[in-house]
């Protein structure tokens, strides 16, 4: 996944964040509305969020250091968490402390006509920028299913604004059926009750987010169609007969490490034995491009030590 793609869908989300928090917070101002209050603190939050998404992007663009002699590229990651931690508690967390009290303390809606064309126009400007996430997703996302794009996907952008841009829309259907069942019943906790969901369910997407991104800061494998290809192009039958075994690390999205030991022939001399190395690493990176760190270890294969189960893995 490349940034370009994700900062397509991160720019038309801020963009559209922005101008929904003003319109939400004007509503809130002449309604009172708890609902337009907690989504209003909502779209500040996803602003931030997209804003640290933005920052993450730039400082993995740093070059390798001495200090960081893998470069920067797990930065993206580290920011995706923090997008989990601002959802969880400036978005969830204070939805559901406001709706609390306005449950406890229920008061009308006044102005009703604020709210509601607020939120229509926010369902609006949410779905262009919903749409826009989805067009950019399809353009990686293949044959897997939304779950598994989210689950496997190495770039936290887009999956990061596809769970915000859903959350989003689905809580303005809320608030808006908390601020017409309001209107509807002359009863004032409704509108409390709808922010009380908003809440619930910010907090679930965040934690989502949060576990999804804790995998990637822990460090995740290639995926298994990017292993088939590595193992493949080690192998060229004669000077490299098979790769023994194998580890990948994500260094960041777009950056993969690989370490293997690979069995060569027992009579090749050290200068066959390093050029079949080159040669490897060579065909391995043009098979999979991101695969730009490779440690590969020549070995002699013997069948029995992998039977016996004997064989060192390092």
């Amino acid at each position: 996944m490349s940034a370009t793609g994700g900062n397509k869908a991160i720019v038309a989300a801020l963009g559209a964040n922005l101008s929904i928090a003003v319109a939400k917070f004007v509503a809130f101002a002449f309604s009172g509305s708890s609902s337009m209050l907690a989504e209003g603190v909502h779209s500040v939050a996803d602003s931030g969020n997209q804003a640290l998404l933005l920052l993450g992007g730039k400082k993995a663009q740093k070059k390798a250091s001495e200090e960081h002699p893998f470069g920067y590229g797990r930065e993206r990651y580290i920011y995706g968490f923090l997008v989990s931690i601002v959802l969880f508690t400036i978005g969830g967390v204070f939805a559901l402390y406001e709706g609390y009290e306005k449950i406890k303390e229920p008061h009308a809606v006044e102005h009703w006509y604020w709210p509601v064309g607020v939120l229509i126009f926010a369902i609006i400007a949410e779905g262009f920028s919903f749409r826009t996430a989805v067009k950019e997703s399809n353009e990686l996302r293949g044959r897997q299913s939304w779950v598994e794009f989210i689950r496997r996907a190495k770039a936290p952008e887009l999956p990061v604004v596809l769970l915000e841009d859903f959350g989003a829309l689905i809580g303005l259907v809320l608030a808006l059926a908390g601020v017409g069942l309001a209107l509807a019943t002359g009863n004032g906790v409704w509108d409390g009750v709808g922010t009380l969901c908003i809440g619930i369910l910010l907090v679930a997407i965040a934690l989502i987010l949060a576990a999804e991104t804790k995998s990637l800061l822990l460090g995740e494998a290639a995926g298994p169609d990017a292993v088939a290809k590595i193992r493949a192009a080690a192998v060229d039958g004669d000077t490299v007969t098979r790769v023994i075994h194998m580890r990948t690390l994500h260094l960041g999205p777009e950056e993969l490490l690989v370490a293997a030991k690979i069995a060569v022939q027992h009579d090749d001399s050290a200068a066959e034995v390093a050029d079949a190395i080159n040669a490897a690493e060579a065909r391995i990176r043009e098979a999979v491009p991101i695969a730009r760190v490779i440690y590969l270890e020549p070995d002699i294969y013997r069948a029995q030590a992998d039977a016996t189960g004997t064989r060192p893995e390092n």
